[in-house]
Order: structure tokens, then sequence, then C-alpha cells
């Protein structure tokens, strides 16, 4: 594949820099915000269950990507849908703000703008006809798109697959052309929630990054320039044979509008629109990608600049089941300034930094990205810059000093991550990864990192202590800070952790 010449352009053109932020005059405007729901005017809706039972797994045990136990027996039917579809992004509590009622979601996002649209496409479930459906988090149902057998087009055995979209204007009403980036951050988070529950649930899982755009846009009935499809979920057991292909009849459903003027960014539909799949066969083509492994041996440096990380051996030692972490999940907006465990942070880090179970790149952890980490106040790790190496479960320092300061001015001068215990960045080489795989090799760099930060919101919020949130960030000087060994890499995605200064 050709270098994907325009997500490194996007990418440059989408970066903050101080003198960009300072020199913009841009507010949103609250008058023409976008509603927070997609809303089919005129379709059949299917309840989903209403007993919605909670995964009862450890939260660590259900992020590590790991299916150690059998397959569950039972088949897929309407209320283990129900668990995928509330756990990865239903409402899962109301704050009441004065006269406003805040619903906030299951997965993490970007101005809780929640831009992130979940569809399922299943053959016949206990409880449940074939067919294409719109998950509807407002009340917990299922809108009906199309009646049928239609899994052949999505290329799966799997009784059912979830199909997570970006409407691009509801993010972008208050990002602008930024949102191609937020599209998978955000999904990424929804997706490392959707994991998990699978994996809680006994049911394989993965993440198929090539596909046909056109073709699964016109299964859904929506149009790329405005919503489009970013990854394929297969969940369950798949059946002996291939569903055959049906031919589609177009369907254009009547939605409300997201608000009376839509603003259209030209960045974001050509960095889609480099990025897609056109046939069959480029998808075939784009899953045979394997990419080289870097070695598995530490870079020559001093003894005394390596910490082993010290993770929890048993899973079921942080008890906190997987339905309580994602409730409990949120952003925290303030931090304490006090120590954070060393033995928690091994933790969260060492299950949350494992393969990622994509469709392309082969096997491993972080096959795209590499992990850079400023620890403000961490126990018995020197405060400074290091690099995460998770195949030898080892921090390699890189500049010991504080960085707190450093740390605010990177995430657009935000205290948050001054005073976090623990900022992680991920960040890749974008030439590298385009070079290999073309423009769509920036999204599944983009979603590596997003759903590894999503399994870091997840870990942090098992322990009962902790908060975490992500935030953005000064791309260029981010990538100053940690070189030279970062010279050639950009950032993707920045998570914080610490201690809720109101807990």
């Amino acid at each position: 594949m050709a270098r994907g010449t325009s997500a490194r352009r996007y990418h440059e053109r989408t970066s903050h820099t101080p003198e960009t932020l300072q020199a913009s005059d841009f507010r949103p405007d609250f008058e023409n915000k976008p509603i927070p729901y997609k809303i089919y005017e005129d379709l059949p809706s299917v309840a989903l269950s209403s007993r919605i039972r909670p995964p009862q797994l450890p939260t660590l045990e259900t992020i590590t990507g790991d299916v150690q136990r059998s397959p569950a027996r039972e088949p897929l039917d309407r209320e283990t849908l129900t668990q995928l579809c509330y756990f990865a992004a239903g409402i899962t509590k109301t704050i009441q703000r004065g006269r406003r009622e805040i619903r906030f979601r299951a997965g993490a996002c970007t101005g809780a703008l929640y831009h992130i649209e979940l569809y399922v496409v299943c053959g016949s479930l206990p409880g449940l006809d074939a067919g294409v459906y719109h998950f509807d988090p407002r009340t917990l149902s299922l809108d009906l798109l199309r009646a049928g057998e239609f899994r052949g087009v999505c290329g799966t055995t799997a009784p059912l697959a979830v199909i997570p979209t970006s409407t691009w204007w509801r993010n972008a009403w208050k990002y602008r052309a930024r949102t191609y980036r937020h599209a998978f951050w955000d999904s990424g988070t929804v997706l490392a929630n959707l994991l998990a529950v699978a994996h809680a649930l006994e049911r394989p899982a993965h993440v198929e990054t090539g596909f046909v755009d056109e073709n699964v846009a016109e299964l859904l009935g929506i149009d790329p320039a405005h919503e489009a499809p970013i990854a394929l979920v297969p969940i369950g057991a798949g059946d002996a044979q291939t569903a055959s292909e049906p031919s589609l009849e177009p369907i254009d459903p009547e939605t409300r509008p997201l608000s009376e003027d839509v603003i259209e960014y030209e960045l974001i539909q050509e960095a889609y629109a480099a990025s897609m799949l056109p046939n069959e066969e480029s998808v075939r083509a784009w899953q045979a990608n394997e990419l080289p492994r870097s070695d598995d041996e530490r870079p020559v440096s001093s003894d005394d600049e390596w910490i082993d990380l010290s993770p929890v051996d048993d899973e079921r030692a942080v008890k906190t089941p997987l339905h309580w972490t994602i409730r409990r999940r949120g952003s925290c907006r303030e931090y304490a300034r006090d120590p954070l465990s060393f033995r928690k942070v091994s933790t969260i880090i060492d299950r949350a930094v494992r393969d990622v179970p994509l469709d392309v790149g082969g096997s491993g952890p972080l096959r795209f990205c590499d992990c850079y980490l400023i620890v403000n106040d961490v126990r018995d790790v020197p405060s400074g810059a290091y690099q995460y190496h998770p195949e030898q479960g080892a921090l390699e320092r890189l500049r010991e000093g504080s960085f707190r300061s450093e740390a605010a001015h990177l995430a657009l001068d935000q205290r948050l991550a001054a005073d976090a215990g623990l900022c992680v960045f991920f960040l890749t080489d974008i030439d590298a990864v385009t070079d290999r795989l073309g423009d769509r090799g920036y999204r599944v760099a983009q979603l590596e990192a997003a759903i590894t930060a999503g399994r870091l919101y997840l870990g942090t919020y098992a322990h009962r202590d902790l908060g975490g949130t992500g935030l953005t960030f000064y791309d260029g000087e981010t990538t100053a800070f940690f070189s030279p060994r970062a010279g050639d890499q950009a950032p993707m995605f920045l998570f914080t952790l610490g201690r809720p200064a109101d807990r």
C-alpha cells in the first residue's frame, strides 16, 4: 500500500500548538448544539430485556483480552445482547445539575457529546429475529432497519456483529476537524467495554478493521459524509458455513435533525475517504498485512534505569466486578496530590497494555503504538519520563526529575495533568504505519491506543480510591518532550491517573 499522505496531512493540519490555540477565537454555538441521540422518526422497535443481568467477573480478569474459560454453552440471546449494548454504550447514571438532567453513558466520550452509535447485525437469536438494528440507549431498545439475514454483508458467521459508527457533526460542533481523531478515541473506549463484557460472558470477540466501508454504510442506511462505520465486532462462536451475502435494497430512514445548522469539515471527509477499502480484494490484502515485531530484548541501558512492574498475580485479588466498575467510571475533574501505590499502578498497566484483538498486524501488545509515561507521584518510582516495554513488563527511565509543570503544559496547560500521579501517552510513527498499511493504518493506530486507554479506564476504576480521565495535548511538544526516543512519533492518546480530590 502507498504511504498514507492523507493521514499525515490530516494529522499535521489538526495538531494543537500554543500559538494556534491562542490565536483561535472559536466558541461553540450552544443554540446550535446537536442532540445527543439518533432518533428515527418512523421505525419499528424491539425492546431489549427489562432485566440487565450484571457481569460478575472481576474487572481485571475481563480486560486482558484472554478468554481462559470454556465458551458459554448457552446460545447468545436477547438478554445477552442487552448486557453487551448496555454496558458498552447504555445510560448508566443520571445527574441533576440545576434544571438540567445529564445522562452519562457507559463509555467515555470527548466532551460528553456521545457521537458513537451502535448497530447490531444478527442471525436469528432466542427472543430476537434476524435483522439489522440500531441500539437506542434512551429506551434500551433496538430500532429495526432491515429484517432478515444480513451477516454475509459483514463477512461473519458469528451470531451477531456490533458496528460502532461516528456521527461527525455531533462531535465536530465543539471539536471541529479534530473529530476524525475522536471517532477512534471514543469508539475505542466503547469497544474496550464491549470486549470486556463479551469476555465476562464467555463469548469470543475481536475487532475487525478490514471491511468494505461503502457496503457496511449501505447496510446501515447511513451516508459516510455524515455518519461512518468505524469497525466490526463479531461476537460469539461462528457457524460452520459462511452466511451468503444478500443483495441490498437502498434504505434511507428518516431521523430527527441533529441541530438547525449542520457544519461539515472537509478535512474529516478527506481523511475518511482516503482510508476506505473499496472491495473484498482490498479487505483480504489488508488483513494479510503483518507488521515486523520489535526486538524483545531490552534496549541497551544501565540496569538502574529499569524498573520492573510488580502487578498482583491473581486477577481476583481485586474483586471489583465489571458491572460495578463500568457504572462507577467517570472522568475525574480534580486530583489530590497523594502518592499512588506502585502495586496498583503496576497492575493497571500490566492488565491494560495487552494484545488488542485486531484483524491486522499479527498479535502482541502495542503493534502500532508505544507507551510513554510521566510519573509525578508513584511510590518507589523516581519522578521522571519513562517508556513502558510490555514484553519486558518494565519501565525504562528516559529522564529523571519532576515534570508536573511540563505535564500540565503538554495537556493544553490543564492542571489535571500536573496533579495526576501518572500521565500515560500513546505515540505512533505515522509514516512507518502508513507506509505499511496506507491511510487506514492511521485509523488502526488510533484505535489500538484508544482501546488500550479504555482498558486503563476500567483498570483504574476497578480500584475504589482511584480515578482517571483522558485529556488532549499539544502534538509537537509531546513528541519533543519524549525525544530523542520518540523523535519520529506523534501522540495518539493521553490518559491521566490519580486519586480523586473528592473521594
